[in-house]
């Protein structure tokens, strides 16, 4: 298999995290789908510690490492912040700042402001942290306050699954849309199809997570909402 083996890994961890499942669920769209996505059940300090390491290799593999500055949308962003800063500087050397945004301006303190960790400085290369692609909508919020704060470049965002359904246009996944939209690069540590050329007919944690039969729901969906050739 082509697949790297830190992107191997990820796919079980997610898995054995229970941050993705596969069934039937529904979705805030309305959609039913037959897998489902919960960055939020990554809830222990082991499992925050791979995370990172794993946000942080996706992130070298895409963009390198010449940027300044991870940054996280409130509220799911800012401990991806966290824990990917760490993991670049565990696995690299490299030390890189945190920073996110807050849903609620502080004003007073010394750390008044919208913003939680470093200050932003002009000519600052960042790189934006997400759990998944959704419609963009807090890259919407967040972009332009990213480019009021300073004169930074954004280098790229990192997700951590690319769901790879169309977007709100109708044309391109929801990823491509905001590459579009903003003119920076957009990547996942995995891909839906990776997940699911990787995961069918394998045993994790001692059963089969994605049988002929989720195959098949997997397929259906995608021939309705996933983006045509």
């Amino acid at each position: 298999m082509g697949l790297p083996a830190y992107k191997q890994e990820f796919i079980d961890f997610m898995v054995e995290s229970d941050v993705l499942k596969f069934g039937s669920f529904t979705l805030k769209s309305g959609r039913t789908s037959p897998f489902f996505m919960n960055a939020g059940a990554y809830t222990t300090g082991e499992q925050l510690h791979r995370l990172g390491l794993y946000y942080a290799q996706a992130i070298n593999e895409a963009f390198g490492l010449d940027f300044d500055v991870v940054f996280g949308p409130a509220y799911k962003g800012i401990p991806l912040s966290v824990v990917t800063a760490m993991g670049i500087s565990e696995l690299y050397g490299k030390q890189v700042r945190y920073c996110s945004n807050r849903k609620e301006a502080k004003d007073h303190g010394a750390d008044a402001g919208g913003f939680l960790g470093a200050s932003l400085r002009d000519g600052d290369r960042v790189v934006m942290v997400e759990d998944v692609t959704t419609s963009g909508k807090s890259i919407d919020e967040t972009y332009p306050l990213l480019k009021a704060a300073a004169d930074v470049e954004v280098a790229g965002l990192v997700v951590s699954l690319n769901r790879m359904e169309v977007g709100k246009g109708g044309q391109v996944t929801a990823q491509q849309e905001v590459q579009q939209r903003y003119g920076f690069p957009v990547t996942s540590i995995v891909t839906m199809a990776e997940v699911v050329e990787y995961l069918h007919g394998r045993e994790v944690a001692g059963r089969v997570v994605i049988d002929d039969r989720a195959k098949a729901a997997i397929d259906e969906y995608y021939d309705v909402y996933g983006v045509k050739a």
